[in-house]
């Protein structure tokens, strides 16, 4: 039976690591934090957790249960499949986006077929890589914006997932809440595709498979550093090295560590070498990939004075590219605060992948709807 998942967000002060169960068997020195040159701010961070659990089966009448019936699946999680799917899936962008470049354009399996996009939270490049990708597959995509149905607020997820299940075939939301994604799926009888939410971002990642694949030759034992804050992204990348074996590192500033319980995850699943560190000289060198966000995401920039003091060492510039090693490519996940979190220089150097990256999340998500719809 499909399990159905519970989340809760608290807020709690900054640690001075990340904290992992003492029952655990692994050890904190398993997460290879290191030396840390200490900031001196006088307020604490706050930071907001988010934690999601298995909490029920569903019933075998249950949307989630006539969906996998049908042949139908969500795409909520990086975790939810195995290595051959996630392969499956990229080879399968890789191929659609061969098509759609060679300006083939009789290749319409969506058409016929309407797609409902749910944003509570804006994004340019998330709706013209949907919608755009839905039209040239023969679909039809709806845009329903942060007004549009206040999801949550003037009607119940539950109900606007049933309803919109009735006029569409598929539904993409970019949501707030986690849990926001989670009760889409449970009741829509239709694929749920998870756009972003504050605790993942998997589309994004499967982009990012995808982009380091064609220029790097394969994602299986390359090393990928994280600089920057230990947000949705890192989630994404850590669930992904939960399943296909490759080198991740993230190195954030003490306090903005990813959520404890995902890390120890992704190290508890044995598959991939992971570490969490506090020292970005150190972390890039030999790294194929530098990837880079922004200090304070869509929701935290009444913070963004405060991390921008707290991040101060974290921003990738040349110089750090040059620790990385002539080889290392650069990606941003954007939108980039230039000049911030990353150098102009750095985005426009010739290893920048950044513009290929965000093309690319159009073709994975072709990729990942065409899975989700069995066709």
């Amino acid at each position: 039976m499909a399990a159905a998942y519970s989340c809760h967000l608290s807020s709690v002060s900054s640690p001075d690591s990340i904290s992992l169960s003492s029952s655990s068997s692994i050890s904190r020195a398993a997460l290879n934090l290191r030396g840390f040159s200490t900031v001196s701010l006088a307020a604490p961070a706050i930071r907001r957790r988010i934690s999601c659990q298995t909490v029920s089966s569903a019933p075998p009448s249950s949307p989630a249960n006539l969906k996998a019936q049908a042949g139908l699946k969500d795409f909520l999680n990086i975790r939810d499949f195995d290595k051959d799917t996630i392969l499956k899936i990229l080879d399968r962008a890789k191929e659609v986006k061969a098509l759609i470049k060679s300006g083939e354009r009789t290749y319409l399996p969506f058409k016929g077929k309407t797609m409902a996009m749910i944003f509570a939270k804006p994004s340019m490049r998330t709706r013209v890589s949907f919608e755009t990708g839905f039209h040239l597959l023969g679909g039809h995509a709806l845009y329903l914006g942060p007004d549009d149905i206040q999801m949550g607020k003037r009607e119940e997820t539950r109900d606007v997932a049933r309803v919109l299940s009735g006029y569409n075939d598929i539904i993409m939301a970019r949501v707030f809440a986690h849990q926001d994604i989670l009760d889409l799926a449970k009741y829509a009888s239709v694929p749920v595709i998870n756009g972003l939410t504050d605790f993942n971002h998997p589309c994004q990642i499967m982009a990012d498979a995808l982009t380091i694949i064609e220029h790097v030759g394969q994602l299986e034992g390359t090393k990928v550093v994280y600089v920057g804050d230990g947000n949705n992204i890192v989630h994404s990348w850590l669930m992904l090295a939960s399943v296909i074996p490759f080198h991740f590192v993230c190195a954030c500033p003490r306090g903005f560590e990813p959520d404890a319980r995902t890390a120890k995850n992704a190290i508890r699943a044995g598959v991939s070498k992971i570490e969490i560190t506090i020292d970005p000289k150190e972390a890039v060198k030999g790294a194929d990939v530098v990837y880079s966000d922004v200090w304070a995401s869509m929701g935290q920039k009444e913070e963004a004075e405060y991390r921008r003091k707290v991040f101060q060492g974290f921003q990738v510039d040349e110089e750090l590219m040059k620790l990385a090693g002539p080889k290392a490519y650069f990606m941003h996940c954007l939108p980039a605060e230039r000049g911030v979190e990353v150098t102009d220089g750095v985005i426009e150097a010739p290893n920048s992948i950044v513009f290929p990256q965000a093309e690319n999340r159009m073709h994975a998500q072709n990729a990942i709807m065409l899975h989700a719809l069995g066709l």
